[in-house]
């Protein structure tokens, strides 16, 4: 870490929490040695992984609450021996997907367990901050003895396709869970992973260009940052200014490419070859087996070495075997795959293990790989992305070397950096981040941003539908009127302002709407691309002869939030006014 760069944060402790769709984690470090950041070691079985899997067993009277591998093992456990007491469980996994869309009630969102029962999504991921937040701080203590919460500055990462209620949704939850407002920050993942590689350490005499960091690059360099997650792959382009801070050159594109879809696959491969009926009870009867067979699969997806010969051998529970030998009537497994029209020849089964040779097992991640490279092949036809040479892969599938060797030999004409721990580089970023929140500047606008207004009515220009009279006056209702447009660049700090007047004076306040538009060049607020995403009230002086009000609106772009700023032009009285976007 370049020691002439020196941590903004004015508190003792940066501690970052990293909830993914498939796996979750934290990280942190102190001020006075910003660059050596810590993570834990969470352990399922016999595997050990920096993240845990994002999965919540939840107490429905919520007294109990336990996150990850516990809360699978937990599950497990209740489940086990017909123990009824798991009815009075939720279990919750992969439920954050729902925030990637920008619905309009968010607010009243519900999770779905795993037996069908739904619990409002505010309380789910507020259980899952706050087991993450205690298991960071207990973790902190032992090192660090003394050590209060107050110390302690958080960041929340969130994916950049989010919309702005999600994450206004995920602050709320983290300030529920215990985080005071005032010591949180929010990151986009990409941003993080882009500061991470930027930031990070290397050996001085580094010559593998693979392992390379960002930190070399020369100002006006462009590259795609492909983070594949658990879910899914986001991508981004980045473009590193003079400043040494981080513009994003494109908004973030995503699709569900991340490893779970390589979990998928392999559970359709066996749901074809022994049948549905025989994985469901696999699930619901014998959820520790299940969960032994899914990681032993994790184990193989991550250690998969490209053009290897030979065989893929998996250890699977004896009793899955029973089991499924069992239901189908027969009396050994060999006979299940045997009489199997569709995959006779392509598993073989011996001593309790099942093999594939090595190019059969790879299919399980060809359609994500394809995918994958398809998209970053359309990415390459904008005229933005042309001249780019660099891809950087970050993300815990990134660290799987047959994925890694896909897309190397698909751009074989480009530099594909994989930083060490890539799996890591979104939470060490966005620790990075708290210490060095300026390292990141501008973004492109994911939509167009922009406020209702009630300008004159224009004869032949605005529609006769919304032609109305204000007070005497002829004015056009809904008009969108733009502050920032859908693809401008945008930097934190940045506010685009606009005078407005209350044309009525029946109120002590003027009420404000904020919208968002995927279109660049909206016309009206109710056209079906776009959505309201906050109405605010600006205070009007109290001056009975005043005619007329004029107020100064400002959108004031934060690190990922946007603040409203009102000052009304008669008293030349400023007000930072904050709106709630999820209200109804």
């Amino acid at each position: 870490m370049d020691e002439k760069v020196a941590s903004k944060c004015l508190n003792l402790i940066v501690a970052a929490i990293d909830l993914g769709t498939s796996y979750s984690g934290y990280a942190f470090s102190v001020k006075h040695d910003w660059g050596r950041v810590m993570t834990s070691i969470w352990q399922g079985g016999s595997l050990l992984t920096h993240k845990a899997p994002t999965c919540l067993l939840l107490k429905k009277d919520q007294s109990e609450s336990y996150f990850g591998y516990e809360a699978e093992d937990r599950y497990a456990e209740h489940t086990a021996y017909d123990n009824k007491d798991y009815e009075n469980y939720y279990f919750f996994q992969n439920f954050t997907m729902i925030l990637h869309e920008d619905v309009n009630h968010i607010k009243h969102i519900l999770c779905k367990d795993i037996k069908g029962y739904t619990l409002e999504a505010g309380t789910v991921f507020m259980h899952c901050i706050k087991y993450l937040k205690n298991h960071l701080f207990d973790e902190i203590k032992k090192t660090l003895v003394f050590t209060k919460e107050e110390d302690i500055d958080f960041i929340l990462t969130v994916p950049a396709i989010w919309g702005e209620k999600a994450k206004i949704f995920m602050r709320k939850a983290a300030m529920k869970a215990g985080i005071k407002n005032e010591r949180l920050n929010i990151v986009l993942e990409p941003e993080a992973a882009s500061i991470y590689c930027q930031y990070l350490q290397i050996a001085r005499n580094a010559i593998n260009y693979d392992s390379c960091d960002l930190g070399v690059l020369r100002a006006g360099t462009k590259y795609i940052l492909l983070d594949l997650g658990g879910g899914t792959a986001d991508i981004t382009v980045h473009q590193k200014c003079e400043d040494n801070t981080l513009e994003e050159v494109l908004p973030a594109s995503s699709g569900p490419w991340g490893g779970k879809s390589v979990d998928d696959a392999f559970i359709k491969f066996l749901t074809e070859l022994v049948g549905e009926s025989a994985m469901t009870t696999l699930k619901q009867e014998y959820i520790d087996d299940y969960l032994e067979i899914m990681r032993g699969f994790e184990t193989k997806k991550r250690t998969r070495m490209p053009n290897k010969l030979g065989m893929t051998i998996m250890h699977l529970p004896i009793s899955f075997y029973s089991l499924c030998a069992k239901m189908h009537h027969v009396k050994d497994f060999k006979a299940i795959i045997e009489k199997n029209a569709m995959h006779k020849d392509n598993v073989k089964y011996s001593g309790g293990k099942l093999k594939w040779s090595n190019k059969y097992f790879a299919g399980f991640f060809k359609k994500t790989i394809d995918s994958i490279v398809k998209h970053i092949d359309e990415l390459f036809d904008e005229n933005e992305v042309r001249d780019v040479d660099i891809i950087v892969m970050v993300g815990c599938f990134s660290e799987c070397t047959l994925v890694q060797d896909a897309i190397k030999k698909n751009f074989e004409h480009k530099k594909v950096i994989v930083p060490e721990e890539a799996g890591l580089a979104v939470v060490k970023g966005a620790v990075y981040f708290g210490h060095i929140p300026d390292a990141s500047s501008r973004r492109s606008a994911q939509y167009t941003y922009g406020i209702q207004t009630w300008p004159e009515f224009r004869p032949g220009f605005h529609l006769e539908s919304k032609k109305v009279n204000v007070s005497g006056s002829v004015r056009c209702k809904d008009v969108f009127f733009k502050l920032v447009t859908k693809g401008e660049k945008i930097f934190t700090g940045l506010a685009k302002s606009q005078f407005v007047q209350a044309l009525t004076c029946k109120k002590n306040y003027l009420e404000c709407a904020l919208y968002i538009s995927d279109k660049k060049d909206p016309v009206y607020v109710d056209e079906p691309e776009c959505r309201l995403i906050g109405i605010h009230q600006i205070p009007l002086s109290a001056d009975e002869n005043q005619p007329l009000y004029e107020i100064e609106e400002s959108l004031i772009f934060g690190e990922t939030e946007l603040t409203f700023r009102a000052r009304d032009l008669l008293t030349g009285v400023q007000r930072e006014v904050t709106f709630d976007l999820l209200k109804e």
